[in-house]
C-alpha cells in the first residue's frame, strides 16, 4: 500500500504541477505567419534556442548566489512634474524596468509595476526588495504604457488595472498580448508587430522593435505572444526601450532605421549564471555593447536591484557596470546608475557628447 501510495505521488504531483501551469498559461497570438513567427511560436531573428529543463536543473544544483538584503526601507523621490514641453526629455528610475518617460508633452510609463511580488499569487514568488520609487499617487496624467513582453515582473496586471482605472491610457504591447489585457478588463490596449509604429499624438511616434528574449505566462504558452523593445520619436529626439533582452544583431538595426538615440534604456540585471542568462538577458558589459552598438547619446540603467531573479547579487550589476565603463576604451559612454526615484532632465546630443562620462546616482 505504501509503494503504491508512493508511485501515485511520482506521477500526481508532476500532472498537478504541469495542469496548474497551463491554467496560468495566457492566450495564444493567432495571426499569420512571418519571419519570426511560424504560425504557433515566435521566435528571436538569430536562433537562441530555449535552455531547457537539464539546463536549469544544472544552474539549480550548482547555483553561486551573490547577497541581498530582505528589505530596504526608502522615501521615495519627489512627485515628477506634470509634464515637460516640446524639447526636452526628463526621465525616472521607479524601480526594476519602470522608468516615466516624459517628452514632448507626453507622459510614457515603461512595464510598470507597483505589486510587492512579480507572480501571479500575492504570497508567493519574487518579493520586492525596497519600496518603489515613486508612490502610485504621484504619478502625472500618464498618457501612454509600454509593455516589453508578457513576464510578471515585466507585465503585472494589479498595476495595470490601477493604472487603467486612475490614468485611462493606451497600452502597446506586442502580438497576442491583447488578449491578455482585454480578458483582465484592461481598455485601450494596441498590438504591435516588430518594425510597426503607432501616433499616439501629433509628432509622436512609437515603433515596435526586436529584442531577443522569449515570453511565458505558465507551462503552456511558451512564445506563444511576441516580445519587443520600443523607440519612441518626437520633438526631443529619439528614445529606446529595451525591455529584457541578450545582445543581437537588433541593436545595430535600430541605430541603422532610428540614427543614434538621445537615450537608451537598458537592462543590466538577472544576467548570472552567464551561460544561462546570456541569450535572454544583458550582461553590464553587453549592456556597454549595446550602448556602443546604438550610438546612444545617453543610457540609463535598469532591471536590477528589485526584485531577486537570477545569481547576481543584489549590488553586483551596478557595480559590474562601473567596471565596465572604467575599462571603456575612450570616449566613454554616458551611462547613468539613479537610484529608485531618481529623475534626471536627458541632455542633448551636443550635451551629451561633452564630457562623456558615466554619472552615478545620488546612492
Amino acid at each position: 500500500m505504501l509503494l503504491a501510495l508512493a508511485v501515485a505521488a511520482l506521477v500526481l504531483l508532476p500532472a498537478g504541477i504541469w495542469v496548474a501551469g497551463c491554467a496560468l498559461s495566457g492566450p495564444r497570438h493567432q495571426g499569420p505567419v512571418s519571419d519570426h513567427f511560424d504560425g504557433r511560436r515566435f521566435s528571436n531573428q538569430r536562433a537562441t534556442g530555449h535552455a531547457g529543463f537539464p539546463a536549469f536543473v544544472r544552474w539549480m544544483m550548482d547555483r553561486d548566489p551573490g547577497p541581498w538584503r530582505d528589505w530596504t526601507e526608502a522615501a521615495p523621490g519627489p512627485a515628477p512634474p506634470p509634464l515637460v514641453p516640446d524639447g526636452r526629455m526628463r526621465v525616472t528610475w521607479v524601480n526594476h524596468a519602470t522608468v516615466l518617460l516624459q517628452m514632448d508633452g507626453l507622459n510614457i510609463l515603461t512595464d510598470p509595476i507597483w505589486s510587492e511580488r512579480a507572480s501571479p499569487f500575492p504570497w508567493i514568488g519574487p518579493r520586492r526588495v525596497r519600496p518603489p520609487g515613486v508612490r502610485f499617487e504621484d504619478l502625472p496624467p500618464i498618457d501612454l504604457v509600454l509593455i516589453s513582453h508578457n513576464h510578471y515582473d515585466h507585465l503585472d496586471l494589479p498595476t495595470l488595472r490601477r493604472l487603467a482605472a486612475a490614468h485611462h491610457p493606451r497600452f502597446v504591447v506586442g502580438l497576442g498580448n491583447g488578449a491578455l489585457l482585454t480578458r483582465a478588463g484592461i481598455p485601450g490596449v494596441v498590438e504591435l508587430d516588430w518594425w510597426q509604429s503607432l501616433d499616439p499624438a501629433p509628432g509622436i511616434v512609437v515603433t515596435a522593435v526586436p529584442a531577443q528574449h522569449f515570453s511565458s505566462r505558465g507551462f503552456c504558452d511558451r512564445d506563444a505572444t511576441l516580445w519587443a523593445g520600443y523607440v519612441i520619436e518626437g520633438p526631443a529626439g529619439a528614445a529606446y526601450f529595451a525591455g529584457d533582452t541578450g545582445f543581437g544583431p537588433h541593436f545595430g538595426q535600430i541605430r541603422q532605421r532610428f540614427g543614434p538615440v538621445r537615450l537608451a534604456m537598458l537592462p543590466i540585471g538577472a544576467f548570472r549564471p552567464e551561460w544561462f542568462m546570456a541569450r535572454a538577458h544583458l550582461s553590464p558589459a553587453d549592456a556597454v555593447r549595446a550602448h556602443r552598438a546604438l550610438g546612444a547619446h545617453t543610457s540609463l540603467a535598469i532591471h536590477y536591484g528589485t526584485f531577486r531573479l537570477g545569481d547576481d547579487g543584489q549590488e553586483e550589476a551596478p557595480r559590474r557596470l562601473r567596471e565596465a565603463l572604467a575599462a571603456a576604451p575612450a570616449p566613454r559612454p554616458r551611462f547613468w546608475l539613479l537610484e529608485f526615484g531618481e529623475e534626471r532632465e536627458v541632455p542633448p546630443p551636443e550635451a551629451a557628447a561633452t564630457p562623456p562620462t558615466a554619472v552615478p546616482g545620488r546612492g
